[in-house]
């Protein structure tokens, strides 16, 4: 008996970010080779394809590398059940337009494939496409704002790392689109033989897709005012300790008011909030890595109890620590 075969479909567009195609592909290549190396049972087998969007085969990416397409979107004969669609680098998307009968294609797509999906600006060309319309989605944080305004009837998210609204996926930046086929080969086999893939490719851990695109340390790293380095670094090595406004304030010289708003002018976010999302991602760390309770992780990271992380979880990635532990922890973890 012949298995079902899952076409998935890379469109390969001139100019395409390199990694927004190969890194879903491997994903994919990887899951392939595990399948067939340990002999798993499956239902279906997956056959992955490059198509071009015309009669050219050779397709030159931003990298300057080509990429070979084995069809095009006109000669390709079989039911595409995934479709991924990269995006082009953040200083072109807004000039680059896809020509009108690819666009056409990609929405007649949308109604017979499965899934449709989107690496970084890709989602610009399913916006274009008109199939993103009173849908939420994400793109690459630094477009997110350009997308929302040339776009106003999506409903963009730039904090998410992917998204899914009905069979349309977005994924944010670059590297992202592995974390989302990451999550597509979970959807289709499960969560352990995508974590299996996870660690031959040595991802670090595959990241939900509720996971901010942006680390909060590196996001806030930006700012060269010394008062405000200094503060930062201090609190990521007291964590355990209860932190105030006032403490702060005092460690700059200046009064709680004024600490305030120079942090929020020079960072974009108020100190309680950083403490906590410092602390957040500290946890998140400690519940893949380690073996430690609960507990022991709340009060090293200054989160003083479970029931108490558990609502700082709750307010900022819409998890529980214990689901977050479960979901994402690999059998690296020891």
């Amino acid at each position: 008996m012949n298995k079902e075969v899952k076409h998935i479909a890379f469109l390969i567009i001139p100019q395409a970010t390199l990694l927004d195609i190969t890194g879903p592909y491997e994903v994919f290549a990887q899951a392939i080779e595990y399948i067939q190396r340990n002999k798993v049972k499956t239902d279906f087998s997956y056959e992955l394809h490059c198509l071009s969007i015309d009669k050219k085969k050779n397709i030159r990416t931003a990298s300057g590398l080509t990429i070979e397409c084995q069809e095009s979107i006109k000669t390709f004969d079989y039911p595409i059940d995934t479709l991924i669609i990269p995006g082009v680098s953040n200083s072109m998307i807004e000039q680059y337009k896809l020509p009108k009968n690819v666009l056409k294609w990609i929405n007649g797509q949308s109604k017979t494939a499965r899934r449709i999906c989107s690496v970084c600006t890709g989602s610009f060309f399913l916006a274009e496409a008109g199939i993103l319309a009173n849908k939420k989605a994400t793109t690459h944080w630094e477009k997110s704002p350009v997308l929302q305004n040339i776009y106003p009837d999506i409903q963009v998210d730039n904090h998410p790392i992917f998204i899914k609204d009905g069979n349309i996926y977005t994924s944010a930046g670059i590297s992202s689109g592995m974390d989302l086929a990451l999550a597509l080969v979970e959807e289709d086999l499960d969560k352990s033989l995508a974590l299996e893939v996870a660690r031959q490719m040595v991802l670090y851990l595959k990241r939900p897709g509720s996971q901010s695109q942006y680390s909060t340390v590196l996001n806030y790293q930006k700012t060269d005012y010394q008062p405000v380095q200094m503060t930062c670094g201090w609190i990521q090595e007291h964590l355990q300790e209860t932190i105030t406004i006032e403490d702060l304030a005092c460690k700059t010289s200046m009064s709680p008011r004024n600490f305030a708003r120079v942090f929020v002018r020079e960072t974009g976010i108020t100190p309680a909030r950083y403490v906590d999302k410092i602390r957040l991602e500290t946890a998140c760390r400690y519940l893949v890595d380690t073996r430690l309770s609960l507990k022991e992780i709340a009060s090293l990271c200054g989160l003083g109890s479970p029931d108490n992380m558990r609502k700082v979880f709750i307010k900022y990635i819409k998890t529980s620590p214990a689901e977050y532990r479960r979901n994402f922890r690999t059998s690296l973890s020891g």
